[in-house]
Parts: C-alpha cells; structure tokens; sequence
C-alpha cells in the first residue's frame, strides 16, 4: 500500500499499476524527502518556492508528495497509458491542482524544452533494465535542453550494487549516495559546466 507521507494529503492512499512500475516504497520516499528538505533549507527555500519533476513517474508517488508538500508546479512524465491513467486518477482523488501529466517517453521528453520553463528539484527512477549508460545520456539531452534550474537537486534512484559509478552525466555534480536495501539514490547538484552536446 502506497500512502502520501506528509503534507496536506498526508495519510491519503495511492493507487499503484498493477503491473510494470516499481513503486519508491514508502521508507525510501520518506528518506528522500528528508533529505530534500534539509537541502532545501540549507538554501533557505522551502517547497512553496520550487518547481518539480517525477521523470519516470510509474504511479505519481513521488511527484504528489511533493504537491503534497507545498510545491506548486509538478510534472509527472512516463510513457505508459497505464501508469498514466493511475496518476490521472491519483490526481483526481487528491485534487492535486497543479499537477500536470506529460504521457511521453522520457527520452524523447528530455530531447526537447519542457513547457513552462527548467524544474528545480528532479526525481529520476528509470527502469533497472536500462543500462547506466543509456540514463546517463538521457539526463544529459535534459541538462542541455533546459530542463535543469540553476544549482537544480536531481535525485536518481537505482538498484543497489557494491561498487561503479554514479549515472550522473557532466554537469551535474554527485552530493551523496545513499542505501537503503536493494535501492540505491544518487543526489546530485546542476553546475555550471553544462554538455552541449551530449552523446
């Protein structure tokens, strides 16, 4: 069962895909979200004050966290009608206003400036099966076409493994990695050295 954790939805469930997601549980969003926070009032801002991205979203979790949380601007993207509907249909339920649905692949999303102007904070949770690689070049198309603020928050979430490189591209500065059972998140911060052509 998938509940919203805080916020003024706090306690709501969540319905989840039947198939083909794989939902942030609950410990891990709730450990995210934690340590959003404390970055974000690290920089004195507060979720009143950033936009948000749920890159792969599967059932919305994470991007209604956030609405739920105070943000005002979220956008959910994933490709698969399903997915899409559920998070329609979560958004409904919670009357989530200012949560927008974008049913699309996610590297055919990135290839191309989002509507609305670059998020501040991203939550990237692509499929296990796509090669470090392939994720790696996805969010560098999105640091090149404007999807990444200034001094943006990424946060990809990966299987857990004993050692290799984060899947980070250039541009995007590694701040911690943490993990919590077979669920490894990468933190990242946007810089200044920008890929213009990423490959």
């Amino acid at each position: 069962m998938t509940r919203i954790i805080a916020g003024k939805a706090r306690g709501r469930r969540l319905a989840v895909p039947a198939t083909g997601t794989r939902p942030t549980s609950d410990r891990v969003r709730e450990a995210l979200f934690a340590s959003v926070e404390s970055r974000l009032g690290g920089r004195g801002a507060s979720w009143t004050e950033v936009s948000v991205c749920d890159l792969w979203s599967g059932s919305g979790a994470l991007a209604l966290e956030a609405w739920s949380r105070g943000a005002g601007r979220v956008l959910a993207v994933d490709r698969s009608p399903k997915a899409v509907g559920v998070i329609e249909a979560n958004i409904a339920e919670l009357n989530a206003e200012g949560v927008r649905v974008q049913r699309s692949d996610v590297t055919r999303a990135l290839a191309q400036p989002p509507a609305g102007g670059a998020f501040d904070v991203v939550f990237a949770d692509p499929p296990y099966e796509d090669d470090d690689q392939m994720v790696r070049s996805t969010l560098a198309s999105g640091l090149a076409h404007g999807w990444f603020a200034s001094n943006a928050l990424l946060v990809v979430e990966r299987r857990a493994r004993a050692s290799g490189p984060p899947v980070l591209p250039d541009g995007i500065s590694t701040l911690d990695e943490r993990t919590y059972g077979d669920t490894v998140l990468w933190y990242g911060l946007v810089t200044d050295e920008r890929e213009e052509n990423p490959q």
